[in-house]
């Protein structure tokens, strides 16, 4: 039985739970939500859980109304909420009728976009919280390779070795397919969605070329824009879009697509082991997926984006919190080298300091130059919490 990891949004769950009267932990199936929320719901004994994906839990809400008022004073937490969107405008009801914090926790695996609803009907009333799988800072014993190749889904990082890794990897791909976007009423075929996601693997960490994806499946440009929007508002996709700039340069304006799980972009490309995944094309594209979720995950109040100009000036990853801007280059190597493209974009952008993320053997960060920074994803975020 996998041990428990105690999750660094606890804390902060906690926090919200006591100054909103709902709060969501939204994110992919099987991330980690529902044991989250079983041991907060376990600090209250007076709490409830229920699981929406249970015919026996669905009908405790055949009167919505009269349950969460015979329940009033109690939080109420609801896994896979996105199963019942018509609690939503119930809700609204019974949470403004006193205005507590703390009445209800709502689990789900589709983003506020996906639940419109959600958003619209308790807005003012809920804080949405995001929950990834398992990032490397969460980890007790970090080790990045095992850690890049499986993911952080808890079943597939915790895995007794590679193998039984990869067979959890794929039925979760499986699942997702054909239970999961059916059940949100989704009407893009599944099938699909498998090609397209199965390019997107292949090309993660590219620039987005949407005509190019549609004659490789065999669909439309619209279908590939509804395919990529699901994936991204389900969670297996990252869009990280172009850096909004005033500068006099051509500028690359379609966003990259990243598979946000390094395990799951393994799965997809039949990838087993660290020995496959040296030797396989996509190597550099995973490596840059892998540490730019790591990143990115780790450092929720920054907004991350993009810079290439037509004539090669390029900056993988942007960090902008307030008036700071740092750049972010990925690098599959353990002896890094920057490009001239690099030193144009901080020219242009006006970044004084730049940190190039490459899988060193071990924990430790050098200067490459004046202001550029060798070091790993394990120390990235907290060298930009110092330094701010």
């Amino acid at each position: 039985m996998n041990r428990f990891i105690e999750r660094q949004l606890a804390d902060t769950v906690r926090e919200r739970l006591a100054r909103f009267p709902a709060v969501a932990i939204l994110g992919p199936r099987q991330c980690g939500k529902s044991t989250l929320a079983r041991r907060l719901v376990a600090e209250s004994p007076s709490s409830l859980y229920l699981d929406l994906e249970r015919p026996s839990h669905q009908r405790r809400l055949t009167d919505p109304e009269a349950f969460f008022l015979s329940n009033r004073g109690r939080l109420i937490c609801l896994d896979e909420i996105q199963r019942e969107p018509g609690l939503f405008p119930v809700l609204r009801g019974v949470l403004d009728e006193t205005g507590a914090p703390g009445q209800v926790l709502m689990l789900g695996s589709a983003s506020p976009e996906l639940l419109k609803q959600t958003s619209e009907t308790l807005a003012g009333r809920i804080a949405f919280l995001d929950l990834t799988p398992f990032h490397i800072g969460e980890l007790p014993s970090p080790a990045v390779p095992e850690h890049w190749l499986r993911g952080g889904f808890p079943d597939s990082c915790l895995a007794e070795n590679d193998e039984q890794s990869l067979i959890w990897r794929e039925q979760f791909i499986r699942t997702y397919l054909e239970r999961d976007i059916p059940a949100l009423g989704l009407r893009t075929s599944p099938s699909t969605i498998h090609r397209l996601w199965m390019m997107l693997a292949h090309t993660s960490g590219q620039v987005l070329n949407m005509s190019k994806l549609a004659d490789s499946v065999g669909v439309s440009i619209p279908t590939v824009k509804s395919c990529i929007e699901i994936l991204e508002h389900t969670y297996m996709v990252r869009v990280l879009r172009p850096a909004h700039v005033n500068l006099k340069k051509q500028l690359v304006k379609s966003p990259k697509v990243f598979i946000r799980d390094s395990g799951i972009l393994h799965a997809l490309l039949q990838i087993d082991s660290m020995n496959t995944l040296w030797g396989h094309p996509v190597y550099g594209g995973s490596w840059e997926s892998y540490a730019m979720e790591q990143v990115c995950c780790r450092l929720p109040g920054w907004t991350p984006s993009f810079y290439r100009t037509a004539r090669g000036a390029e900056v993988d990853l942007i960090l902008e919190k307030g008036t700071r801007r740092v750049a972010v280059e990925f690098k599959a190597s353990t002896a890094p080298r920057t490009t001239r493209g690099l030193w144009q974009a901080m020219a242009d952008l006006q970044i004084a300091k730049a940190f190039v993320v490459s899988p060193l053997l071990e924990e430790a960060f050098y200067s490459l130059k004046e202001n550029v920074i060798v070091t790993t994803v394990s120390q990235l975020p907290g060298q930009l919490m110092r330094d701010g």
